[in-house]
């Protein structure tokens, strides 16, 4: 592709840092960059603790684990995002209860979380989807008059903020991932951060195979290996010292896609509320469901490779043995799509694809 919908800029202290690893051989989970790491990320989402992970899948299950979430209980997910939101779940021998999502913000719908909502239901999992950040005042006053726990899935929005604050300060703990297309990456790695020392150091415990604190090769509980290398540590902490500068760029790239497109029969996925959406991916939703696969099809002989929105994850095989219907959820998995995103993206990439999208309404 001469596009591609997402690649990694990495022109900091990458190289430097991974160097200064091989060079003191602290290449596994011990070493300083961890820590370094899991500090300055913490302090950037403005959270007290942070613990590193091998990927953000992991760090889902880690902050459910921490939770004492497991068999029998329920969490509400919305069935709009990335399986790994509800697999997560279903790794703990807890159930996956799907939510619909708002036509507008295409986020987790605080109405229709009440309405699931059952004696079984112990946490809820608002996932920031696309950088853009759910109503979290809302969902935080469920939480709050039912007992609730809330995960909040940050892995697709690193920076975003709700009401002047960064997603991932709100819940009871909160999940990164750091994959090679997200905001910043660490190639694979993840990030579980919390306010709580008791679940911080929960989490710990899990993720080190449940080694105990005070006495040596001793293993109090079955725990996991879910540590992240000190190499990849390096690698995000230098990506960390780039933030700004990714987030800045990818708004800038999302107010091009928005003035281009904005006479076309699609729309471009934009905030809604005070809130500061970071755009991962820069979405468009098109009005015509048939639209969608065209336009793909179209861009890719142009070299525009594009992503499908997410399909609802309640009508798949493993997900579907319940019969449901969420409407919203199926309108934007059907008809959304992924446009090339990354902080690297020239302007005139930018346009190139913009004048593509353009020829084939034209056409």
């Amino acid at each position: 592709m001469k596009i591609p919908v997402y690649k990694p800029l990495l022109n900091g202290n990458e190289k430097k840092y991974v160097d200064d690893c091989l060079d003191s051989s602290w290449i596994s989970s011990k070493g300083k960059y961890n820590d370094l790491f899991a500090e300055k990320f913490a302090d950037y989402i403005g959270v007290e603790y942070g613990t590193t992970v091998a990927n953000g899948t992991l760090a889902l299950h880690l902050a459910l684990m921490a939770l004492g979430i497991g068999e029998g209980d329920e969490v509400i997910v919305p069935s709009f995002t990335y399986v790994a939101s509800a697999n997560a779940v279903k790794y703990t021998g807890a159930d996956v209860v799907f939510a619909d999502s708002q036509e507008d913000s295409w986020q987790l719908d605080s109405k229709d979380i009440e309405h699931r909502i059952t004696d079984r239901t112990k946490a809820i999992m608002p996932v920031h989807l696309y950088g853009h950040p759910c109503d979290m005042d809302k969902i935080m006053e469920i939480a709050n008059r039912y007992h609730l726990f809330v995960i909040e899935d940050c892995a697709e929005a690193i920076g975003s903020e709700y009401k002047g604050k960064k997603v991932g300060s709100f819940g009871d703990i909160a999940a990164f991932s750091f994959f090679g297309n997200k905001t910043i990456t660490c190639g694979e790695g993840g990030m579980v951060l919390t306010n709580d020392k008791t679940l911080f150091e929960r989490a710990l415990h899990i993720k080190g195979q449940g080694l105990a604190a005070h006495r040596e090769y001793w293993h109090d509980i079955i725990g996991y290996n879910y540590r992240m290398t000190n190499i990849a540590a390096a690698i995000g902490l230098a990506q960390l010292e780039q933030v700004d500068t990714f987030v800045k760029r990818k708004i800038d790239i999302a107010n091009i896609y928005k003035t281009q497109l904005e006479t076309l029969p699609c729309k471009v996925h934009t905030s809604v509320g005070d809130v500061k959406h970071t755009y991962w991916m820069v979405s468009i939703l098109c009005d015509k469901i048939e639209d969608r696969d065209k336009l793909r099809d179209f861009l890719k002989k142009k070299g525009i490779e594009t992503r499908p929105t997410f399909y609802p994850i309640h009508t798949m095989p493993m997900y579907s043995e319940k019969y449901q219907k969420l409407p919203i959820a199926e309108k934007l998995g059907w008809s959304g799509m992924n446009l090339p995103s990354f902080p690297g993206l020239k302007d005139e990439e930018v346009m190139f694809v913009c004048d593509s999208i353009k020829e084939y309404y034209r056409r």
